[in-house]
């Protein structure tokens, strides 16, 4: 019996354990206790203001989250833009491609040779020149993934679950290796390279501001619902401003990455990056210390003590008038007594001594 009950008590307190353990993060409150609550973080880019022009659209991307990191959780990544913005090609990525075209036709004729092959990253099959890839590539890959497409388009319910579960590996694949062989029909990936990235991808209409619009009522509405404590906003445009003003008044930090130096947005933000110093990391680094500034001037203004006269004099009062409750003073004549006295004993430097007092 003895070990009966030893076994019963020890599996009730195994089991009260893993109740903690899971409940804590709920409502029990147990692991608040041990770690502090980090800050939520929202990035809004302004994809028709600020598109990255020199930089690969995903590298950009995944800097500008890890840079944001630093001040919290990033909880929130959107971006606003319409059709033109992803169909913009950049002149840099027309240089690369124009300079693909020639070295391919240099290969085809044999005029250059590459020492290492070029692999398909799907069948692992190599070649010896980069258009063979590509026709490779076309022939065979490209027809498997609109198969596989049209399968699971055709398909319903469970069906439709099992194919979806049946090629996610095998579309994974080809989405890795499709951004390197083939070129992008419209614009240079940008929204598939931000997808990829985490980012919530909106396009809007082609009217004139109408992605200003847009992030703006999609912030206002986070800023309502006191979603986020930390704002990066990705954009030049000084539309912003009032947006950013709002947020400091209701207590949010501001960040703004952007390239003008001397724009308005930097001047009304907490905090500004460029896009160089997101891209070498140098942002990421400037955050920590920048967070410990802030937390640093809100506990100076907590301990900050203002002078304000007619307080101190109500409460000067306040503290005479209960002294002359308890029996200190009675009446307008000890009053005037005290203060006689008062100006009796200062009637003298208080650094001279008083000769009578050798004589005493």
């Amino acid at each position: 019996m003895n070990c009966v009950k030893v076994s019963s008590f020890i599996h009730a307190i195994r089991s009260y354990k893993r109740f903690c353990h899971f409940e804590s993060k709920s409502h029990l409150g147990f692991g608040s206790l041990d770690r502090p609550v980090r800050a939520s973080v929202g990035i809004f880019w302004d994809l028709d203001n600020k598109p990255p022009k020199s930089f690969p659209p995903f590298d950009a991307a995944t800097k500008l989250k890890k840079a944001a990191g630093q001040f919290g959780v990033v909880r929130f990544t959107v971006a606003y833009a319409n059709r033109h913005a992803f169909s913009y090609v950049p002149p840099l990525v027309r240089q690369q491609r124009k300079e693909r075209k020639t070295l391919n036709l240099l290969e085809k004729s044999g005029v250059v040779k590459v020492e290492d092959p070029y692999i398909c990253r799907v069948c692992g099959r190599r070649f010896y020149t980069n258009e063979k890839l590509v026709n490779h590539f076309k022939q065979i890959h490209e027809r498997e993934q609109t198969k596989r497409l049209n399968q699971i388009e055709s398909a319903r319910g469970k069906m439709r679950v099992k194919l979806v579960a049946k090629y996610a590996m095998k579309m994974d694949k080809y989405k890795g290796a499709v951004r390197d062989v083939l070129t992008p029909k419209v614009g240079y990936g940008l929204a598939d390279d931000l997808k990829r990235a985490g980012f919530w991808v909106r396009t809007v209409s082609d009217k004139p501001q109408a992605a200003d619009v847009a992030l703006r009522n999609h912030l206002v509405d986070v800023m309502d619902k006191r979603m986020v404590d930390y704002v990066v906003l990705v954009s030049d445009d000084s539309d912003f401003v009032e947006v950013l003003k709002e947020a400091r008044l209701r207590c949010l930090k501001t960040v703004v990455v952007g390239d003008s130096n001397d724009g308005a947005l930097k001047r009304t933000a907490d905090a500004a990056f460029s896009w160089q110093e997101i891209m070498i990391g140098k942002a990421k680094k400037e955050a920590v210390s920048v967070v410990g500034r802030w937390k640093d001037r809100d506990v100076l203004k907590r301990l900050e003590w203002t002078y304000d006269p007619e307080v101190e004099k109500k409460l000067y009062y306040s503290e005479v008038e209960s002294d002359d409750s308890d029996g200190i003073f009675s009446g307008e004549d000890d009053k005037e007594d005290v203060g006689a006295s008062i100006l009796k004993e200062d009637a003298h430097a208080w650094w001279k001594l008083d000769s009578r007092s050798g004589h005493d």
